[in-house]
């Protein structure tokens, strides 16, 4: 059956013009319909999810009516527009979208004005469901609205079945009217002459009452295809969760959190990782959006991500995730570690030095990087972590986040620590940079390791920090340092010219070009060192002491004198 709509037709596009108001508020009405439609189709009018779903809709009118006295939407195919906004958008041009329900029915435009979602919003959900069912034989959108008789709802719309006639041959005179008698008899003569002939009678196939063009099967294919690829654990897992939010009965609320226990194992072992983002990302919404949730039930679903978090789960998962030959799509991943609470930081550092999955590993390093910056308690707790892979991994986030709570444990790191966690301690301090961190190095000057003594010293004299001078001192005139390799030399006394100034000159000098009471001059070494000391000194009596050695026979002296002269240029 189909009956003439009420609404004129029109093919006028509405006048777009600056939207009065934050398109916001009609995107999140929009947004609570299409949820209120999967509620209307769920569940019957006595349930309390259908009960919210429709009040949640009713109430995103409020804020509309505020500001307007109408609301005029628009449909193309796949969005709907209002004020020449897109205000919902969805392509897939299914029996779920929105958009192509009233488009593909030739209604364009709805005008909806305030009263409407108090008398007739459920007639209109009935409606749209119907459609969403129809087959070929019932009726259209547009005969349905147009029996329902709407009173706060108006709709424009196009005709689709009209096409413009043919018009008449000059001079041609219309022809009469055709009885349908005579059309019969017609036809029926046709067909003698057919089966009499040896034409081929279409008759006498069996053939379907329908064809569809080549579009519309790769459509239906695709469709299909797409119903059979869905995934319905998301939708379950909404629905569970929607019971949790509206029913306050305790034990009801007991059983769904055991539920999502369950799900939440079996999506781990099923590799259904975007699922289980999902339930942990809209449990903790659930449990603060819930009406009457009690303390220890609002606690059991926070604690759904500490479970994914703890050493034992998370090893498990990043394990099988090591294994396996094909990983699930890095979104996915990206998804689930967005997940993971503080609690995991140790575990993902201790498997960041395990991993041989190249692909995994950054997204594991993404993650690491997140938990790090975001819980600085939890970093500086595992400083001091007795694995030392774990240890080592904090030291280097710390220092590359510069962290300023964690240079108390790392200084502790730099006293207790083994060589190479010791020289790590030395890179994260000189990161961090703080007054703090730099005065917990001046011990590493003289420590017992000659790489941490080197970097610790470099370190230092880069930044001019000047409180170590009497420690680089003391290594420089001592004992020590003689007994130490070229490399060590040099980079003391390059940190003694960099933080004595002018008071270290004459020592310097008396090194370079100084003889001993039997007329002998230093080691080439010790002179060479010299010279590149005074060379960053850089002041005027530093060249000139550099220039008395300036034709020193021996070349390693020489060379470094010139050096320094260059390097006293460049001051």
């Amino acid at each position: 059956m189909t009956s003439p709509p009420t609404s004129a037709p029109t093919n006028a596009a509405p006048n777009e013009e600056a939207p009065p108001f934050a398109p916001t508020f009609v995107e999140e009405l929009l947004r609570v319909f299409v949820k209120s439609l999967r509620a209307h189709q769920l569940y019957l009018p006595n349930n309390p999810i259908y009960k919210s779903a429709i009040d949640t809709v009713r109430n995103g009118f409020l804020p509309i009516w505020q500001r307007t006295d109408e609301l005029v939407l628009s449909f193309s195919e796949s969005d709907v527009r209002w004020a020449g906004q897109v205000v919902l958008a969805d392509e897939s041009k299914s029996a779920d979208s929105l958009p192509w329900i009233f488009y593909k029915d030739g209604v364009r435009e709805l005008k909806i004005i305030p009263g409407f979602e108090d008398t007739e919003i459920v007639q209109l959900l009935d409606i749209i469901q119907k459609v969403r069912k129809a087959n070929a034989e019932d009726d259209d959108l547009l005969t349905l609205l147009w029996e329902s008789d709407f009173t706060t709802l108006r709709y424009r719309y196009v005709d689709l079945g009209l096409e413009p006639a043919a018009p008449l041959e000059d001079g041609a005179e219309p022809k009469e009217h055709v009885q349908a008698g005579e059309v019969s008899a017609a036809v029926e003569e046709a067909v003698k002459e057919s089966t009499a002939g040896n034409l081929v009678n279409m008759s006498d196939f069996d053939s379907t009452l329908y064809f569809l063009d080549e579009r519309e099967i790769d459509y239906l294919q695709k469709e299909i295809d797409r119903e059979y690829k869905a995934d319905l654990r998301q939708n379950v897992l909404a629905i569970v969760l929607d019971i949790f939010e509206t029913q306050a009965d305790g034990p009801v609320r007991e059983e769904i959190a055991e539920i999502l226990e369950s799900l939440l194992v079996l999506l781990l072992a099923a590799g259904q990782f975007r699922g289980v983002a999902y339930l942990l990302r809209e449990a903790q919404v659930a449990a603060q959006r819930g009406r009457d949730v009690a303390s220890d039930q609002r606690e059991r679903l926070s604690q759904l991500p500490a479970r994914l978090s703890a050493p034992e789960s998370l090893s498990q998962l990043l394990q099988a995730l090591d294994e396996s030959p094909e990983l699930p799509p890095q979104d996915e991943l990206s998804e689930l570690f967005e997940q993971l609470r503080p609690a995991a930081l140790g575990t993902v550092f201790a498997w960041l030095d395990r991993l041989e999955n190249a692909r995994l590993r950054p997204l594991l390093e993404q993650a690491a990087g997140r938990l790090a910056s975001t819980n600085s308690a939890e970093l500086v707790k595992l400083i001091l972590s007795n694995d030392v892979v774990v240890a080592r991994e904090a030291v280097k986030r710390a220092g590359a986040l510069k962290t300023l709570a964690a240079v108390g444990s790392i200084a502790k790191l730099l006293s207790d620590g083994e060589a190479d966690i010791r020289l790590l301690s030395v890179s994260a301090l000189t990161e961090i940079g703080s007054p703090g961190a730099l005065q917990a190095l001046e011990r590493a000057v003289e420590d017992r390791d000659r790489d941490v003594r080197v970097a610790t010293v470099k370190a230092l004299a880069a930044r001019a920090y000047r409180p170590v001078l009497a420690r680089v001192e003391g290594m420089v005139k001592g004992k020590v340092l003689k007994e130490s390799d070229l490399t060590e030399k040099m980079a003391f006394f390059e940190g003694y010219g960099a933080l004595c100034g002018e008071g270290g000159v004459a020592y310097l000098d008396g090194l370079l070009n100084g003889k001993s009471m039997f007329g002998r001059k230093e080691d080439p070494e010790t002179r060479a060192c010299a010279a590149i000391a005074l060379g960053r000194v850089g002041s005027k009596s530093a060249m000139d002491a550099l220039r008395k050695a300036n034709e020193d026979k021996d070349v390693v002296v020489r060379n470094a004198v010139n050096r320094g002269l260059r390097g006293g240029a460049g001051t």
